[in-house]
Formats: structure tokens, C-alpha cells, sequence
């Protein structure tokens, strides 16, 4: 009988990486942006901000309940979407534009997948010691000693997690409110699942997952390569100066050697476990870990730094060739680089300026069509709106009607409001008021016989005198 071969398994188990502890530039710059990133995240929904006796005194708070957006000064409303949408478009223009002059600067210091891994990391270090320990105890069968390290490392992970879910729920309501609700049990079961979904994925992603996430699910990997080209700064190794590399240094082939003496201080730090030696790889997150690494070993052995450094493929010619490359600026700004940046700063300019000139007072109005029109007993034609009013101040504010018409005919119509004997209302503070307001057109005016007369409802700020306006149309007997 022929035996017949088993097919080979395309699936390869993942190989967990121990980075190696480093100390650099870059490394502190790395340790810096997380802690600024962690504090904005762990405090922000702690700082509070006087709005008024009427409004919530948390500076940044998404209320869901009361559809409204606070940020320090600046409150948006559900019908203001649109600035949210603007900063979004920002988000996505800074990282193009991130991405085109510096490559992945946004994966290796701000993403939030690699400031929750670094953290996680720094505590398994804590714990479990540097890499060639953490190797061991990775290896080694499971023992007391293994589990309590296991076991202290996971619990610590999880506080973390917790305090990640927590923070992200304050957002939503009033943080105070909401810590002590939570631990008396009393809080929404929504604030409860937001919690344990939110903490079940930061210990997954940041404990287990790691590079995975960057590699596999993460899309902007495989994005990258659009809006990168040769001028990109990017990491890379100086092959021309580091082949033919090895270890021997007093050999006496030592003179043909490069600076490269191979002795992985650059992937053993590497969060990616990638070789950077290897060239551009779509797993790099340009974190500049394997640049401190490698300047550690070139002033030990006394060499230049720099053999894996930030660098633009196009300085690769002139640099082979025993040249300078050219100044980093030269290749930030490029014409694509520019582009971006005006897109950018376009958008953030016509979103602060629609900011500060929006009205404080709003008013929408809906004609009521059903019926067109009502004629009165005396023989006056009336129409029906329905008006919705917005008041954005932090207190109550009164709000006067009045009608204005182009016309003759339009001229004679009078308006009254439903529920009030004068020409105003009083809206609450940080609230929309829906008014019903007649409009009447004598009997016998041109108004009440022609078809249509257009006309303009106007609402003032008593208090400020600001003003605002919308255009509608009164029905008279013409229009059946």
C-alpha cells in the first residue's frame, strides 16, 4: 500500500515576543507620549467647568440622554453635527499627512493599540523581569513560581483593563455620579457591559494580542503605501555601511567588515519581532526602538550612530556614494506634504470660524397643512406654524415674535401666539421650546384672497437683542 503525504498546514502558531528593555531618544520620547496620552484619557472626565446653575459642569461630556456634546467652552448640538464631522475629516487629513512625511509615526507613538501594549509590557517587566527571564519562564514547565509571577502579572492587567472601561463610561455621564453609582451596584446594566466588554478587550489586545492586532486587523498597514513615496522619512539600516556584517572584531578580516557586528540588539527590541536589517516591512511601526538599540552598540564599539536611523529612500544614492543626504525638512515639505497641510488647516479654519459666528438663538418653523387653512367666523383666513425655538444660553431667555412682509398684502397679516397673551415666550435655559403660531390674515385682504403671500418670521434675544429669521408662506382662499 502507497503511503499518501499528509498536506502541510498553512497555519503557523504565534511566537511570542519578550522585547528587550532599551534606553534612548526615542524610547523616552515613547515614554513621555504615554503618560501625556494615558493622563488625558484617565482624567479628562474628571475636570469640571462652570457652565451655569442649569447646565453640567463636566468639561468634556458626551450626553447622550440630552443629545448634546460639551468641551470646555464649546456645547454642539445634534443639528451642528457637522463640526463633529469636520474633526474628523481633520483626523483623517493629519494622518495622511503624518503618514507621508514621517510614515507610521502614528502607529509607533499615539495609537492607542501601542500605548495600552507598552504599558502592559512595562508591567510584565515589572513582574517578570527583562527578556532573557521572560523567555525562560515562557519555557519552563509550570511551576508555584511560574504561577504566582502568571498570576500576579494577569491581576495587574486587569485592574488596568477595568480602569480603561471605567474612564471610557465617565465620559458619558457625570464621573462622579457615576463612580459612586457603580459601586453601590445601582448604575445602568449598560454601564456595567460598556465596562466588561471594553475591559475583556484591552486585556486581550494589550496582554495576548499585541503585534497581532497591528499585523492582522489593523487595515492602515496595507494603506500606508498610498500616501508614503522615496521622499518619506522612515526607519531604515544602512546596508552600505553595515555589510558585510559580523562579530569577529579583531579578526583579521576585522578591516573588510561593516559596522554591523550582528548582534540583534535591534530585534530583540523590536515590539513587531521584526529585523529591520531586512528592509521596509509592512509589520514596522517606526517606533525607533532598534535606533537606540543600535546607537547603544556603535558608541560601545565606537562607531557612528546612526546605522539604523530615520531616513528617506531617496538619500540612499548619494549616501552610497560617500555624500550627506539631504535635511529632513527638505523632505517634509514636498508638494504633497504642503497639500495636506492646507487641507488641514482649511478645514480647522472654516470650523472655528463657523464656531464663533453661530447664532446663540435658533428657530425652525413647519407650516400645519392639515387643514391649509381655517377661516374664522368673522371671515379672516388663518394659518397655523408650528415653531420650534432654540436657546443655546446657560439661562432662561425671553423670545419675541414678530412678522415682517415685503407686500402689501403680506403687510396686513397679524400674528398670535398660542398659550400667552403677548408677543413672546420664555424658553428655558439650554433647551428647545415648540410654540404654536397663528397667523391671520384679515377678511378681504389681499392676503386671505390671493393664493400664496410670503412673508418672514423673526425671533429676538430680549435680553441681547440677537436676532434670527426664517422666510415661510401664508395660504389664503386661492390656494384650495
Amino acid at each position: 500500500m502507497s503511503s499518501v503525504e499528509e498536506p502541510k498546514s498553512l497555519y503557523a502558531a504565534r511566537e511570542p515576543i519578550f522585547p528587550r528593555r532599551v534606553k534612548g531618544t526615542f524610547r523616552s520620547l515613547k515614554w513621555w507620549i504615554m503618560l501625556f496620552t494615558l493622563g488625558i484619557y484617565y482624567i479628562t472626565p474628571w475636570i469640571r467647568w462652570d457652565r451655569g446653575p442649569n447646565l453640567p459642569d463636566q468639561a468634556v461630556l458626551v450626553d447622550l440622554a440630552n443629545r448634546r456634546f460639551y468641551f470646555f467652552i464649546i456645547e454642539i448640538w445634534p443639528h451642528e453635527f457637522y463640526f463633529v464631522a469636520g474633526l474628523l475629516i481633520m483626523a483623517g487629513l493629519g494622518l495622511f499627512l503624518f503618514t507621508s512625511a514621517m510614515g507610521r509615526v502614528w502607529c509607533g507613538y499615539a495609537c492607542p493599540q501601542t500605548v495600552w501594549t507598552d504599558l502592559f509590557i512595562l508591567v510584565e517587566r515589572w513582574i517578570e523581569g527583562d527578556r532573557n527571564n521572560r523567555l525562560r519562564l515562557h519555557r519552563q514547565k509550570w511551576d508555584a513560581r511560574k504561577i504566582r509571577l502568571r498570576v500576579t502579572k494577569w491581576i495587574t492587567w486587569l485592574l488596568i483593563a477595568v480602569a480603561t472601561g471605567g474612564a471610557w463610561v465617565f465620559y458619558f455621564t457625570d464621573a462622579p455620579q457615576l463612580l459612586v453609582d457603580l459601586l453601590t451596584f445601582s448604575a445602568h446594566p449598560v454601564a456595567y457591559t460598556t465596562i466588561a466588554i471594553l475591559t475583556a478587550t484591552t486585556f486581550v489586545f494589550g496582554g495576548f494580542m499585541r503585534e497581532q492586532i497591528c499585523i492582522y486587523a489593523c487595515p492602515w498597514p496595507r494603506v500606508q503605501a498610498a500616501m508614503m513615496d522615496e521622499d518619506t522619512i522612515t526607519i531604515g539600516y544602512r546596508d552600505w555601511r553595515g555589510e558585510p556584517r559580523g562579530k569577529h572584531r579583531k579578526s583579521e578580516d576585522a578591516a573588510e567588515k561593516g559596522d554591523c557586528i550582528d548582534c540583534m540588539a535591534c530585534v530583540n527590541v523590536c515590539p513587531m519581532g521584526i529585523d529591520i536589517r531586512n528592509g521596509q516591512q509592512m509589520e514596522c511601526i517606526t517606533c525607533g526602538l532598534c535606533i537606540d538599540a543600535c546607537d547603544d552598540i556603535m558608541a560601545k564599539i565606537g562607531k557612528p550612530r546612526g546605522l539604523v536611523d530615520y531616513m528617506a529612500l531617496s538619500d540612499e544614492p548619494t549616501e552610497r556614494a560617500g555624500g550627506k543626504g539631504k535635511h529632513p525638512w527638505a523632505h517634509i515639505l514636498r508638494p504633497r506634504t504642503i497639500l495636506y497641510t492646507v487641507l488641514w488647516a482649511g478645514v480647522g479654519i472654516g470650523l472655528t470660524v463657523a464656531l464663533f459666528l453661530r447664532s446663540e438663538i435658533e428657530m425652525t418653523v413647519a407650516p400645519v397643512r392639515n387643514p391649509t387653512f381655517v377661516t374664522l367666523s368673522n371671515g379672516d383666513i388663518r394659518n397655523t406654524y408650528e415653531v420650534r425655538l432654540l436657546n443655546k444660553h446657560g439661562e432662561d431667555r425671553r423670545f419675541d415674535l414678530t412678522l415682517e412682509a415685503e407686500t402689501p398684502a403680506g403687510q396686513s397679516l397679524q400674528i398670535d401666539l398660542e398659550g400667552t397673551e403677548g408677543l413672546w415666550v420664555t424658553v428655558p435655559a439650554d433647551s428647545t421650546q415648540l410654540q404654536r403660531v397663528y397667523v391671520v390674515g384679515p377678511s378681504g385682504s389681499g392676503a386671505a384672497e390671493s393664493d400664496r403671500t410670503e412673508f418672514r418670521l423673526w425671533v429676538e434675544d430680549f435680553t441681547s437683542g440677537e436676532r434670527a429669521y426664517k422666510d415661510t408662506v401664508f395660504n389664503g382662499k386661492g390656494s384650495k
